[in-house]
């Protein structure tokens, strides 16, 4: 890979695998298993196969925040995916979601059993299952579905976009750097504006909108993510800031949050869950 200020794209490009990079290993141009690793499958209907990245923290604060509500029924276990070493690339892996990427989830409760990867989608299905945290009526329900789909389209640009050139990238590089922060900083003044007459995303009931964004947008503005807040100038997003720690408060997502964690203090990690017990 080119350093070059003056970088030319060659007219056929290769792939370089060592272009470096925190995480430079497991990208590469194919998709498709590397090898065979069969998927465990614990005692529960509902299988979830994760690491507590943000779109991971997702599913286990859905998960959690439905056991809150007291629906049994939405037990699960949670399987750690070592995405560093490759387990998103095993053929049992590749079978839930041809993708690659945490999370994914099997439930068992149905004949067949039902796949369903991508974040967004696994908040709809156990929203659509449990008929929770989704608000009633048409206009909420379309409003929180807007906030969702948001989070799904703005997100890369906070991670792939921001959070790699900023945390993860072998060199740091302005023009890259100035880009996405320039955006991270519009994504945040939307919510902003938006929060400062809403108690929560879709209005004033906390919905599967909160749920995907906070691990995302709560969490950068808290200081879990990227070690970027001070440079972002968080605290200017007063709204954001009083959504962000309100949410942080709730039993469900200090337990989703540990769930299929391995590094941070020792009393915030759970690489695996099976029970409540566990925690």
């Amino acid at each position: 890979m080119s350093n070059s200020e003056n970088y030319t794209p060659p007219k056929v490009w290769q792939w370089d695998a060592e272009s470096g990079g925190d995480w430079a290993k497991i990208n590469r141009p194919i998709a498709g298993a590397t090898h065979q690793q069969d998927l465990p499958v614990g005692e529960h209907p509902l299988q979830l196969y994760s690491l507590a990245t943000p779109n991971g923290q997702k599913v286990t604060i859905m998960l959690e925040e439905l056991l809150e509500l007291g629906i049994t029924e939405a037990e699960y276990d949670a399987f750690l995916i070592k995405i560093g070493d490759g387990d998103q690339f095993g053929s049992g892996f590749v079978g839930v979601n041809p993708n690659s990427k945490i999370p994914a989830l099997m439930d068992h409760s149905t004949t067949p059993i039902t796949r369903v990867f991508e974040s967004g989608a696994i908040l709809q299905y156990l929203a659509e299952k449990f008929d929770a945290l989704v608000p009633s009526d048409h206009t909420s329900k379309t409003e929180c579905r807007n906030w969702l789909f948001w989070q799904m389209g703005s997100a890369p640009y906070l991670g792939g976009g921001f959070g790699h050139f900023y945390a993860y990238a072998p060199h740091k590089m302005q023009y890259p750097i100035d880009r996405f922060t320039m955006e991270v900083k519009r994504q945040l003044d939307v919510l902003n504006r938006h929060l400062s007459d809403h108690d929560y995303m879709a209005g004033s009931d906390y919905s599967i909108a909160d749920i995907a964004i906070w691990p995302w947008y709560g969490s950068l503005v808290l200081g879990y993510l990227y070690d970027a807040a001070e440079f972002l100038d968080v605290e200017s997003y007063t709204h954001v800031m009083r959504w962000a720690k309100q949410i942080e408060r709730r039993p469900a997502v200090k337990r989703g949050r540990r769930v299929n964690r391995t590094w941070g203090p020792e009393d915030e990690q759970l690489a695996e869950r099976h029970s409540k017990s566990d925690f």
